[in-house]
């Protein structure tokens, strides 16, 4: 692992990181912020993830969570949206939407994507194995949020680790890729055709073939979001839940959007709802 920087942030250490990544075959940055903590202790570790065109630095530079993580004691770690570099696949059209900055947190089945853009393995096993030797992380106690494309991550990846992920919530997530252009353009475009393989990365399906969060599942969606109604549509999250009977918590905010201001505002309310769950 080697550092890029590292630098004192209310009392911690804010650093970024690269690693030659053996699940996407080329060299992924991540940012860690390590609270102050006592020597030896071991700190719940709380993962965000990005959305479209993101790097890890969007939520490190714009996101308002240090202060929030020193005050708790909370390492918050922050990887890169999908695998970069030479020989790495994008969209042949150059499209914000799929390819690079955009890996849907999936391991891609069709080529020429399947080379790289195994982002599901990264979050679940590659990184955290990298996190729990090289800081002071309490790998029993992880939660897992995210903004838009990286809420749909939090959700599924959640969804499918309810062991290891004590607490998933989300900014603004897509919740059923299935149903929305963005996630059928993705899912189609790294999984083929099989809508049965696309279930398994969609959050409502997910819920409705029987996944669980023990944790409960926090959401805030701004009603000014422009993505809301075609791409978001975070009702069909609620019906689920609720059917499913999860302990789902969603607050709607009159005149927010979809940017970091919206997150950046709501951001310690998250950290605050991780915490209570992840120091049980």
């Amino acid at each position: 692992m080697e550092i890029i920087s590292e630098a004192k942030a209310f009392g911690g250490i804010q650093g970024v990181y690269r690693h030659g990544s053996t699940s996407t075959g080329t060299d992924m940055t991540f940012s860690v912020y390590v609270p102050p903590h006592t020597p030896g202790a071991k700190l719940p570790v709380l993962w965000y993830l990005s959305g479209l065109t993101c790097t890890h630095a969007n939520v490190t530079e714009k996101g308002d969570f240090r202060r929030a993580c020193a005050e708790l004691g909370i390492v918050f770690v922050a990887p890169d949206t999908g695998p970069r570099g030479d020989g790495v696949a994008d969209d042949p059209n150059e499209a914000y939407d799929f390819g690079l900055g955009a890996g849907f947190y999936v391991d891609a089945t069709q080529a020429p994507f399947s080379k790289h853009y195994k982002m599901k393995t990264y979050i679940e096993d590659e990184l955290p194995a990298l996190i729990a030797k090289s800081f002071p992380a309490d790998m029993t106690a992880q939660g897992i949020t995210g903004h838009s494309m990286g809420g749909h991550g939090a959700l599924t990846i959640g969804l499918h680790n309810p062991q290891t992920f004590k607490s998933i919530s989300a900014f603004s997530p897509i919740v059923a890729p299935s149903q929305v252009p963005w996630g059928e353009k993705a899912l189609g475009g790294y999984l083929g055709d099989d809508r049965a393989a696309w279930a398994k990365h969609d959050a409502v399906e997910l819920i409705k073939a029987g996944h669980n969060a023990p944790g409960g599942i926090l959401v805030d969606q701004g009603l000014d979001d422009n993505f809301f109604k075609e791409q978001l549509k975070t009702h069909l999250l609620d019906a689920a839940c609720e059917t499913a009977g999860i302990d789902l918590q969603t607050r709607y905010h009159a005149g927010y959007d979809h940017s970091y201001y919206f997150i950046s505002t709501f951001m310690r309310d998250h950290i605050v709802w991780h915490a209570e769950r992840l120091r049980r």
